[in-house]
């Protein structure tokens, strides 16, 4: 189309300058050639040539004065799969022009669910009168109020059907959303810890590397800042989760879940160690392995030596 459209201004140029008729005249070797010397095919191509341009200004001139397509002419399929990419302040918008098409039910379920993919008011029967709209917009409002008061947030909820009062819903609610503040949300979970055992055991490991295992695990529930109890108590679970996910792997390598909390805590410090700035001295392999087959005798030294090339290469493990 663009090419087209060059070429039309490019033969209204030439038009303008005298070079069409008989005063056209075209080169053929570095020679000068009149035009009523162009055989009859050169002729039939600029007749051919002249439809092409036509059609392209008549569709031009005719997109122009639409402006845009009006969804209500296209197939309702069609339709819904245009609006399906807008987000929520987008179809508010096309809901001014197309409100029978953009306040469609399906449309504001697939926000609700790609945003919040899990509440417990999903499956149940919805009462009279109830709207996926509305519901989004408590749902966002819901959300606003857990970034600001993470036990208000949850009330809120609550107070409208959305949540259950069940430790079980409530860490669905925070495992499938991505919404929430990672520093509320942190606060939130050392203080219900019922929860965090809840949302620790959605978690799956399986035939995962332990530092990978360990950065998904930190991606949902956040390290704290320092060191203490809070620490410890995720790296437990974390331990004993990852076990529990891969009992034949813990067969094969002989590690408890005791072992397994020494190796975490050994892939923090080492993360620590090579990402600081202020650490001048980087920790060598051989040096992490020594120091960790100290703590941990049982363990290979190639597969300390794997966990030290991964955090090498790829990095912090609660970044």
């Amino acid at each position: 189309m663009g090419q087209g459209l060059w070429r039309i201004a490019r033969n209204q140029q030439l038009q303008q300058q005298g070079y069409s008729g008989q005063g056209y005249l075209t080169r053929e070797r570095g020679r000068r050639i009149p035009a009523n010397n162009v055989s009859g095919t050169s002729h039939r191509k600029q007749a051919q040539g002249g439809i092409d341009i036509y059609h392209l200004l008549k569709t031009r001139k005719s997109k122009e004065q639409e402006g845009f397509i009006n969804l209500e002419m296209l197939p309702p399929e069609l339709s819904f799969t245009i609006l399906s990419y807008l987000n929520a302040t987008d179809l508010c918008l096309a809901s001014c022009v197309w409100q029978d098409l953009a306040n469609d039910e399906l449309l504001w379920q697939g926000l609700c669910k790609s945003t919040w993919g899990h509440c417990s008011i999903y499956n149940k029967n919805p009462p009279l009168g109830f709207s996926f709209r509305k519901l989004y917009m408590q749902l966002d409002e819901g959300s606003l109020t857990f970034n600001a008061n993470p036990d208000e947030g949850v009330n809120y909820f609550m107070s409208k059907g959305i949540l259950d009062d069940s430790p079980k819903e409530i860490a669905k609610f925070i495992f499938c959303t991505r919404t929430l503040n990672w520093k509320k949300l942190r606060i939130y979970l050392d203080e219900r810890r019922d929860v965090l055992d809840d949302l620790v055991t959605l978690h799956n490991f399986r035939n995962q590397f332990l530092p990978n295992a360990l950065r998904e695990f930190f991606r949902h529930i956040h390290a704290p800042e320092e060191r203490g109890e809070y620490l410890e108590t995720l790296i437990t679970k974390f331990s004993h989760r990852f076990c529990a996910c891969n009992p034949d792997l813990m067969r094969e390598l002989g590690l408890s879940p005791d072992a397994v909390y020494v190796l975490c805590y050994s892939l923090i410090l080492l993360s620590i160690d090579l990402t600081s700035p202020h650490v001048k001295n980087k920790m060598s392999k051989r040096e992490f392995i020594r120091n960790t087959r100290r703590a941990a005798q049982n363990i290979s030294e190639d597969f300390v030596g794997h966990l030290y090339d991964n955090i090498y290469l790829i990095g912090h493990v609660a970044a």
